[in-house]
């Protein structure tokens, strides 16, 4: 009997319908999906191998800074650390250990880095204008935060938190900023202002006008109050005698100054503390 001829091999690409995929068998793909690794045995580079490896150390390495200051609240961290851990929300696929102990390194301390100027954050190399934006973000919300703690209360019952706020606003100024806490006759806060800012060792006050302003309030009290860029918050001559100014000049229309209060890069001094008023 006679052999059949063999049938045509089938080709199935020009079957209706058919559509070859890269995981398709007769494509001669491998069928272990996309992590398989290539049948010619290739490799990837070894940067890329580095690079992913870097990523992976570092996202690890955010989860255990988290962990730690979820456990342990900031006491757990150092101030560097605690930078970075907010860098980590600002700056989300890249390695911030290094710029948040560059910024220490620059202002010495976390409030001096929050403190700082835009242009002086934006000198840190990693640090654009939107990290410093958010930086100085930061450090408005803290200050809001303690000026909530003396609005509407006796400031005189509430002076550490005077301190504290006056600290946060003023202490990391680089220039002289004079201010004023306007009180009630029940020395209840009624305005905090800034009433002149000067250069590195100056402000022009104007005893008058600081007066004006108190009347215009109906304020019955004052906290006088400025920095020292230098960090130093001891009185200078010019200190005292403008402070005796304004004294001499509010007394006559039943305004008291409370205090005056100088603001140091560690610390404060207090004319009343000092017995100079």
């Amino acid at each position: 009997m006679a052999k059949r001829p063999a049938p045509p091999s089938a080709d199935l690409s020009k079957t209706p319908g058919f559509q070859a995929g890269e995981g398709d068998l007769f494509n001669g793909a491998d069928e272990r999906g996309f992590f398989a690794e290539s049948r010619s045995g290739a490799k990837r580079p070894a940067a890329m191998v580095e690079q992913e490896t870097d990523a992976a150390h570092y996202h690890g390495h955010r989860d255990r800074l988290r962990a730690r200051y979820r456990d342990g609240g900031d006491a757990a961290l150092a101030d560097y650390e605690l930078l970075e851990l907010l860098l980590f929300r600002l700056i989300p696929r890249r390695d911030t250990k290094p710029i948040a102990k560059a910024l220490i390194a620059r202002f010495g301390t976390l409030g001096g880095v929050l403190g700082a100027p835009l242009p002086l954050l934006q000198e840190v190399k990693g640090v654009g204008e939107t990290v410093a934006l958010d930086l100085k973000l930061v450090a408005s919300v803290s200050q809001r935060m303690l000026k909530s703690e003396i609005r509407n209360k006796q400031v005189l019952g509430s002076w550490s938190s005077v301190i504290d706020y006056c600290h946060a606003a003023m202490a990391h100024e680089t220039r002289e900023q004079f201010r004023v806490l306007f009180l009630d006759k029940r020395n209840v806060l009624i305005a905090d202002e800034v009433q002149g800012q000067g250069t590195v060792d100056h402000t022009p006050v104007y005893p008058r006008e600081v007066v004006r302003r108190a009347l215009e309030l109906s304020s019955t009290a004052l906290i006088l109050i400025h920095n020292h860029p230098s960090g130093d918050p001891t009185p200078s001559r010019a200190d005292i005698e403008m402070t005796k100014t304004i004294i001499d000049t509010a007394k006559p229309l039943g305004i008291t100054v409370h205090d005056h209060i100088i603001i140091g890069k560690d610390g404060h001094a207090s004319f009343k503390g000092l017995r100079l008023i």
